[in-house]
């Protein structure tokens, strides 16, 4: 059996438009993106989070077809979280039109017994006051903590931040973020100084470019991402990234790894991240066969070696 993981977010509805579509209703949230790529490489995802009472049933069947275990959803009384955005011509800047919080405003992380034990962590995004919850109530004694951020917690939540950072061993951000978190330009220092405030290894993703990893030793590895033709939505790209990258880890059925080990897991993250971006949500992405995914891979490795 793969080495269980525990994904930690949110679970959202989404109504997101772009310049030429736009949907409403659809499946969203970091924990939600991260556990279904999670479950194309591994058969132990477990999803914890909470929904609201309008909550569509749909959702929920598609984690449980993926064989994401469900114990740790909360249902509550209250309307689930939705988050409605535009994205700008090109794609690459968007806005946030609407934030309604909902189950979010004072939710207070509770993780069951029953999947409290799970070595992989994947802290995604959600506040890191709820990140340290998580982690606080994680009993496996030996884990691997995976970590992910936004400009927003590091404007408003930045002390809790940093103290989420001393208990992890591997941060996940994007490249704005990078800079505003160690107020370095230069994604090189920035990775460096990042690693000073704690986590082991510090991986920066930098959208149609790939990603870059830093580690021990000035370590450092990049990997390329997937090009595409068909760019519809970028949302859950990076949670996708993240998730893949989870599981292919738990793969590997241990909890201590080689920043060889994390560079093939951003590889995988970087395949399931380019099916997220071919559709809204995760259609594209639950669409995707292993098949596919294997077939991707293939292409990447020959386009990336010389």
């Amino acid at each position: 059996m793969n080495t269980p993981v525990i994904i930690g977010g949110t679970i959202a509805i989404d109504n997101v438009s772009t310049p030429t579509a736009s949907v409403e209703n659809v499946l969203g949230g970091s924990a939600a993106f991260a556990s279904v790529s999670c479950s194309y490489f591994t058969d132990s995802t477990h999803l914890l989070g909470v929904v609201g009472c309008n909550f569509p049933q749909d959702f929920l069947t598609l984690f449980s077809e993926k064989g994401i275990n469900l114990e740790g959803i909360e249902k509550s009384e209250k309307e689930s979280f939705v988050w409605t955005g535009k994205y700008l011509e090109g794609m690459a800047e968007r806005e946030t039109i609407d934030v309604a919080i909902n189950v979010l405003e004072d939710w207070q992380v509770k993780v069951p017994s029953s999947v409290a034990n799970c070595p992989i962590v994947v802290l995604a995004n959600m506040s890191p006051e709820n990140q340290l919850q998580m982690l606080d109530q994680i009993t496996a004694p030996n884990k691997f903590v995976i970590a992910d951020t936004m400009d927003l917690w590091i404007n408003v939540a930045r002390e809790q931040l940093e103290n989420v950072l001393t208990k992890i061993n591997c941060l996940v951000l994007n490249e704005g973020e990078a800079k505003m978190l160690s107020g370095e330009s230069n994604l090189i220092l920035a990775g460096e100084k990042l690693r000073a405030l704690g986590p082991e290894y510090v991986i920066i993703k930098v959208g149609e470019f790939g990603s870059y990893l830093f580690g021990a030793n000035d370590t450092f590895y990049r990997v390329p991402a997937f090009p595409l033709k068909n760019f519809v939505d970028p949302t859950g790209a990076g949670d996708s990234f993240l998730g893949a990258m989870a599981g292919y880890l738990s793969g590997l059925r241990k909890t201590d790894f080689s920043a060889l080990e994390l560079r093939d897991g951003m590889v995988r993250g970087s395949v399931a991240s380019s099916f997220t971006c071919e559709d809204f949500s995760t259609h594209a992405l639950e669409a995707a066969s292993p098949a596919d995914m294997d077939s991707r891979m293939a292409q990447l490795k020959e386009m990336s070696c010389w």
